[in-house]
């Protein structure tokens, strides 16, 4: 178990346009392809790490932790744990 001002480490994927949000080094980590590794507070939340990335809230459409989909309503209080994956994706046209 972690302590109080512990970090967590968790991979960040940016989809599609999205992608430019993502630096190409962040905290001593380099950009891989769309994914970033972040050091984050063992309470950060999945809106946390939205808002730290200045996501466009209209662009921030599918959001899933290790794969499971999270509702919007649920991306404030959603804490991210050590070696999680979040992925976010913007809206997808089809034609």
């Amino acid at each position: 178990m972690t302590g109080p001002g512990r970090a967590v480490q968790v991979t960040l994927k940016l989809f599609a346009s999205l992608g430019q949000y993502l630096p190409q080094e962040l905290g001593g980590h380099a950009r891989a392809g769309n994914q970033l590794t972040l050091e984050l507070a063992e309470d950060a939340t999945v809106q946390a790490v939205i808002d730290r990335f200045a996501l466009p809230r209209g662009l921030v459409h599918l959001v899933l932790v290790n794969g499971a989909y999270l509702h919007p309503a649920e991306r404030a209080a959603h804490r991210l744990q050590e070696g999680d994956a979040l992925a976010i994706w913007p809206p997808i046209a089809g034609g």
